[in-house]
């Protein structure tokens, strides 16, 4: 799948092929045009990827070959076991969660899981998750936190599932009430977003210690569409509507509403999977070794200090 802002690269990228093929056949000496033409290629990519706009952000961090919450812990963490179910009444599969070990180091992995294909992603309920997924999410961390063990969440979601039946069961409520557990967690937590961070389902699980986003993703209370679609009443703004929520990792940061950018490998984290996972490990590894040398009460009180300085308040 090619973006629009894409195609440009992928005509050079294409040429190139077409020299190295006629090279093969022909015997012919092209090496200095082929490296004249790679290089052109990886200017055109970085000066490409160095000025995307928010709405083109939002496009990468929707591509369906980016790496998905399951594909980051299965590459990342060994030995890894998926728990099940919230104990009250099911399963939720567009939430996952289990221990899993990275260097010896035990770990409580939870997050949003989308699908790769048409059924998956029924399955996943595209990575919407119902009450139960934030319910089997709070049941696990305060598994991790009862024998002492670091929770990493990954956030990739277009938000909670809106459907009726998710409010009947309290959806709201879920929410809220991981809000309120996750900042008393005695146990170091790290939340980062790895695509898209929508609205609560995002925040549901997204209160810790190092809240950090990779360089490619979004975070808000509202996906442009939907913003577009109340303010102009048509999807036809969604351009506009991006720029104006300020939703990039830049836009956050800049903010103080996260604490870092993980950096992606040029074009995206899709591009060169196996170098976003190591990127990946080094980052978490990074941020415990930093997490854990902090006192646990120390780490709670920087936790509610942290998000109570968000935002303005005026009083009259």
């Amino acid at each position: 799948m090619l973006l629009d802002f894409e195609q440009p690269i992928a005509a050079l990228e294409g040429k190139l092929q077409e020299m190295k093929n006629l090279a093969n056949e022909s015997q012919v000496d092209v090496s200095e045009a082929v490296k004249a033409l790679e290089e052109k290629i990886k200017n055109l990519k970085k000066e490409t990827y160095a000025n995307l706009t928010r709405w083109q952000r939002v496009q990468l961090s929707r591509h369906p070959q980016r790496p998905y919450t399951l594909d980051y812990i299965e590459n990342i963490a060994e030995k890894f076991v998926e728990l099940h179910g919230d104990r009250t009444v099911s399963d939720d599969k567009a939430m996952v969660g289990g221990f899993g070990e990275i260097e010896g180091r035990s770990i409580m992995f939870i997050g949003q899981q989308k699908g790769r294909n048409t059924k998956q992603r029924q399955v996943r309920n595209f990575g919407m998750a119902n009450p139960e997924g934030y319910r089997k999410a709070l049941r696990l961390m305060k598994m991790a936190d009862k024998f002492g063990k670091p929770i990493v969440t990954f956030i990739d979601t277009p938000g909670a599932f809106p459907g009726l039946e998710a409010e009947e069961r309290g959806q709201g409520e879920a929410i809220a009430r991981n809000l309120k557990e996750m900042f008393m967690l005695k146990v170091p937590v790290i939340c980062i977003i790895i695509g898209e961070g929508a609205s609560g389902g995002a925040l549901g699980i997204a209160i810790g210690d190092r809240v950090m986003m990779l360089e490619n993703t979004w975070y808000s209370v509202i996906s442009p569409e939907s913003c577009s679609s109340i303010l102009w009443r048509s999807w036809d703004y969604k351009e506009q509507a991006a720029e104006a929520l300020k939703l990039t990792a830049k836009d956050m940061l800049q903010n103080k509403l996260i604490d870092g950018i993980i950096k992606e490998p040029l074009g995206g984290a899709h591009t060169e999977p196996q170098k976003m996972m190591s990127i990946m490990k080094k980052e978490i590894i990074k941020l415990l070794d930093e997490l854990e040398g902090i006192d646990a009460e120390e780490r709670i009180m920087q936790r509610i200090d942290k998000f109570s300085n968000m935002g303005v308040v005026l009083e009259s």
